[in-house]
């Protein structure tokens, strides 16, 4: 797991191929509780697998991050993760870019939606 400043307040979460757990998440939010005032993007273009401890980890970091009025944003999404996405009915809850450009972009310009608020 990579973890990198894109911005001042954006920060960039690379995973795993194979994240195990959530404890990458975990880190995230211990980081964000103890200091980080920012959004935060994921980005998922080197995973192959999600496991559901992943899954409900991002949910309660979405959770986190929103309850601070703040965004998460996952992005480069392989065709079979985003599958996993929309069969759980998650693709219209979590934020989503194509790539890190357009989700710091977004973040950038406010053009987030309002999902899962």
């Amino acid at each position: 797991m990579g973890i990198q400043n894109l911005s001042e307040d954006v920060l960039l979460i690379t995973l795993p191929r194979q994240p195990q757990y959530g404890d990458e998440l975990e880190v995230v939010s211990t980081m964000f509780g103890d200091s980080f005032d920012g959004d935060v993007v994921i980005d998922f273009s080197d995973v192959k697998m999600l496991t559901s401890e992943v899954i409900s980890g991002l949910m309660m970091l979405d959770k986190l991050l929103r309850r601070a009025g703040r965004h998460l944003v996952l992005c480069s999404l392989p065709p079979i993760i985003k599958q996993v996405f929309v069969r759980t009915g998650l693709l219209t809850v979590l934020e989503f870019a194509d790539n890190r450009s357009d989700a710091l972009a977004n973040l950038q310009s406010g053009k987030m939606s309002q999902a899962g608020a």
